[in-house]
């Protein structure tokens, strides 16, 4: 865009330290007494006897030193040495000028890709999915009672960023934002009178969200064997909530198991907006 008056400058202009002219055509160049590599003459601006140098021609750079082509003598004044930045360097932007859409990839599309409905695909850049929770139940088997809401108790965890989730109370209490929750359990009938089993993600212990459902596999009423059962929801947090997982049996007891054979894990991680 056009600007009125004078233009942003972007780059890294630094002014080197002095340097006495002597019987040689080879100086070291420093700021601050530290080495300064230019990356080429053309991005240096030399002042010898009041005259600007002429890249290339009048001089080099080799290194960290700059190489006249020509020797000097005391009599010469080396005026300055301005280095101009790096090639093609943009600089260091502002806080907050450049929001995650500039900074995402695109391509065509593939298997492999993140699809977005067109003929490309976008990998969004920046943010974290943090707080990010992995629990699971330390204890074989876990017995519900007949007609029992129940809250599933998930007492070791696996991962915990932010120590959101509570292995006492089997809550996941995370910060404010849009969450994925997920959860997987195995089943196992106490009698065939078992017909369904209900399970659900229950918010602040009162309010259901979304990953409620009624399961009744054939084999939980004709076999008694064990049903692995597992689901998912997107949640909302304001950063009290909590969210837990509860499930419930119709006309019948039966256990939640976790083995190596059966597992029992409730998951969940932050959404990048």
């Amino acid at each position: 865009m056009a600007y009125i008056g004078k233009q942003p400058l972007v780059g890294n202009y630094t002014v080197l330290d002095a340097l006495t002219a002597t019987t040689t055509d080879t100086y070291a160049l420093t700021k601050n007494s530290v080495a300064v590599f230019p990356q080429t003459p053309a991005n240096c601006i030399v002042s010898l006897n009041g005259v600007i140098q002429a890249p290339f021609s009048s001089y080099n750079i080799s290194g960290s030193n700059i190489v006249f082509d020509s020797a000097l003598t005391g009599s010469d004044s080396i005026d300055f040495i301005t280095v101009l930045g790096d090639v093609l360097n943009v600089g260091t932007v502002s806080d907050g000028t450049i929001g995650l859409a500039k900074l995402s990839a695109t391509g065509t599309k593939d298997a492999t890709t993140f699809l977005r409905g067109d003929n490309t695909f976008a990998v969004p850049a920046g943010g974290t999915n943090t707080p990010v929770f992995y629990a699971y139940r330390n204890i074989t088997s876990q017995s519900i009672s007949t007609n029992t809401d129940t809250v599933v108790q998930f007492n070791a965890e696996y991962i915990d960023s932010n120590n959101a989730y509570d292995t006492s109370t089997y809550r996941f209490t995370p910060s404010a934002g849009t969450y994925l929750l997920g959860f997987n359990l195995t089943i196992v009938p106490s009698s065939t009178s078992l017909r369904q089993v209900r399970i659900k993600i229950v918010k602040s212990g009162a309010t259901t969200w979304g990953a409620q459902g009624i399961f009744s596999p054939v084999n939980i009423y004709e076999n008694s064997a064990p049903t692995w059962i597992s689901s998912s929801a997107l949640v909302q947090a304001n950063g009290t909530d909590y969210f837990s997982v509860y499930i419930y049996g119709y006309n019948s007891a039966f256990t939640v198991e976790s083995t190596v054979n059966y597992p029992c894990h409730f998951y969940g991680y932050k959404i990048i907006e």
